[in-house]
């Protein structure tokens, strides 16, 4: 696969079974021109968040279209975790506690 970006894709189908979901997962799975992560789903509310990694986001909208899965949205992300922040994460978060308990 050629440069690939992170992309996070929200699903909005409360009226979508949940086996339908899981099929769809199992579509998803023979996809080549993109990479799934990882989903977050909230089955109350019957929204998904999915991470991918692809060229660009218009692989994505083909590949769900041509499977028949609906999106709400597609958005470049980056990820952004305590290891990449400057300074010492721990005490950064600490002094922050600190502040609001006052």
């Amino acid at each position: 696969m050629s440069k690939t970006n992170k992309y996070m894709m929200i699903h909005n189908s409360p009226e979508v079974d949940w086996e339908v979901v899981k099929e769809n997962w199992r579509k998803l799975a023979g996809v080549e021109a993109a990479t799934w992560i990882k989903t977050y789903y909230n089955k109350d509310k019957g929204m998904r968040f999915c991470i991918w990694l692809a060229p660009t986001e218009e692989i994505l909208k083909d590949i769900f279209t041509e499977i028949g899965i609906s999106w709400e949205s597609i958005t470049l992300v980056e990820e952004t975790v305590p290891d990449v922040w400057n300074g010492n994460w721990a005490e950064d978060l600490a002094e922050a506690y600190d502040r609001s308990e006052m």
